[in-house]
């Protein structure tokens, strides 16, 4: 496979995966990373920053975090020397290309008017398009060089939604921060700076911080930790979610009542039968008991109705729509002591002194603002086209990005994205949506006709509207949590592996999948 060129754009946890699978079915990808590292977004992040699941789902599957590492969540410190040992032990460093960003892609030797009539995907179903292929041009710049553009055969896109192109709320006409004399950065500002800058930044200032999921969180620990009720924090927040601060209910692990096996028949999925149906059905009540079991023990161990931070919504909408987070160490602590202090507020607007919230008559006086507001995850893909059509047709505007399988878009050819939709963990989807491409390289799957892959997408997105939060409001968010183990179901079987990994029934049907269950798959590939 050597004489394929395979051009992986992005070092984190994706493009660290695909290259290590497309290496092991003898390919010799090229990697492009713009940072000086691997670890993509691992690489920034504010010194309080650790996992959000467990160490033990948040590892490859033949890549057991070493035993010198024994927290259940690792800081950001060692999941980047996890990913740089990862790179080590396989020998992907010599395949990437470190400070080379790539600024453009564009898809030659194929009209629009023939891609439009294809039936097939890039008009063979094969991964590179057999005699009627075009290629990938990749433009890529490094520092102050001049523009060198590579001719690829097939181009995948690791490249991330959360880094890059920073979320900015708009306002009306003089209520946003023009009018402001403060300072006013992004979350992505912040976690570019060295600990220390960014330690020296917040000290003695008035800090608001307008978010409430995970990096709100670690920013406003860290100024509580920094300035303490002195100068206190304070977090404006749009919308009340249900984070935790332990992944254990009443003793029961979360994981067992909405990440199992048997917590995916509590909801009908695309392209089961009746009988499956009607299990989901006469069971759907549980998923609303389990839901009410979290939250009772939730209410009773953080003292949310104190400060008026009880969601409407249930639990498992956040859950699975990708919108909860756990808390900081001592979170509410620094609450209780006056570091942090928690604002519900919908709306507000910029005064010439600091912010008035939604409800309020005097502004809140502040010296920093800072967005933790997400990333236009959707705008960083559709900007790395050149052509026109190809950011029209990308999509998401309203709705995700359209995705087979959440790697392969129907009408664009010869590329891939993977990283985009979000699971559990960064780490145990990514490695299988790898496997899975690398077998599709490696003439290992067949592609259905564009025809049925987009109805398969449409499947899924209403799917995803119905349990993704129980309602379109986080639809957006393109989140698989809901049907994880279902959607890696169908990975394995494209790729002729035995979707049940674990021995014994009640074991695979009641305890939650980790990335080691998949450990040897590749070599289970049907021949």
């Amino acid at each position: 496979m050597e004489n394929k060129r395979v051009c992986i754009v992005g070092a984190g946890v994706s493009g660290l995966a695909v290259c290590k699978q497309l290496l092991a079915r003898g390919f010799r990808p090229v990697v492009f990373e713009a940072g000086p590292t691997v670890g993509g977004v691992w690489r920034h992040t504010p010194a309080s920053t650790r996992l959000q699941t467990a160490r033990w789902d948040y590892e490859f599957s033949d890549f057991r975090w070493p035993e010198t590492v024994t927290e259940v969540l690792p800081n950001h410190e060692q999941v980047m020397e996890y990913l740089e040992s990862y790179a080590h032990r396989f020998d992907l460093l010599r395949h990437v290309r470190f400070g080379e960003k790539v600024v453009g892609v564009e898809y030659v030797g194929v009209t629009e008017e023939e891609m439009k009539a294809w039936d097939l995907w890039s008009g063979t179903g094969g991964a590179f398009g057999g005699g009627r292929r075009g290629v990938w041009h990749v433009t890529v710049q490094r520092e102050d060089e001049p523009v060198q553009v590579h001719v690829m055969d097939f181009l995948i896109l690791c490249i991330g939604i959360f880094s890059g192109l920073p979320n900015i709320p708009t306002f009306p006409k003089n209520k946003g921060h023009e009018v402001f004399k403060g300072k006013v950065i992004h979350f992505m500002d912040y976690s570019n700076m060295e600990s220390t800058a960014a330690a020296e930044l917040v000290k003695g200032k008035r800090v608001i911080v307008v978010g409430y999921l995970k990096s709100a969180l670690d920013i406003a620990a860290e100024c509580a930790n920094i300035n303490g009720s002195k100068y206190p924090c304070t977090m404006i927040i749009r919308s009340k979610r249900w984070n935790v601060n332990t992944f254990l209910a009443w003793g029961i692990p979360i994981h067992y009542m909405f990440f199992s096996r048997f917590s995916e028949l509590l909801r009908h999925k695309p392209g089961e039968g009746l009988m499956l149906s009607l299990i989901a059905t006469l069971l759907s009540p549980l998923l609303w008991i389990f839901a009410k079991f979290t939250e009772s023990y939730l209410l009773k161990t953080i003292p949310m109705k104190k400060y008026e931070m009880v969601p409407k919504q249930r639990f498992f909408e956040d859950v699975f729509g990708g919108q909860i987070s756990l808390f900081p160490e001592n979170f509410y602590e620094k609450v209780e002591e006056g570091s942090i202090i928690l604002k519900p507020s919908k709306t507000f607007e910029f005064y010439k002194d600091g912010i008035l919230a939604e409800g309020e008559t005097t502004p809140m006086e502040t010296d920093l603002v800072i967005y933790a507001t997400g990333f236009k995850g959707d705008q960083k893909i559709r900007n790395i086209f050149f052509s026109p059509w190809f950011q029209e047709i990308v999509g998401g505007t309203d709705t995700p990005i359209p995705l087979y399988r959440d790697i392969i878009h129907p009408h664009i050819p010869q590329m891939a994205i993977i990283g985009y939709k979000e699971g559990i963990s960064g780490i145990f989807t990514s490695e299988l949506r790898a496997r899975w491409l690398a077998c599709f390289l490696d003439d290992g799957i067949v592609l259905p006709s564009r025809r049925s892959m987009e109805k398969d997408i449409t499947e899924w997105d209403e799917f995803y509207k119905k349990y993704a939060c129980g309602s379109r409001k986080f639809y957006r968010r393109s989140s698989i949590i809901p049907f994880h183990t279902w959607y890696h179901d169908q990975l394995c079987k494209d790729m002729g592996s035995n979707p049940r990994r674990k021995k014994g029934f009640l074991k695979d049907l009641f305890v939650p999948y980790s990335p080691a269950d998949y450990a040897g798959l590749e070599f289970e590939k049907k021949k």
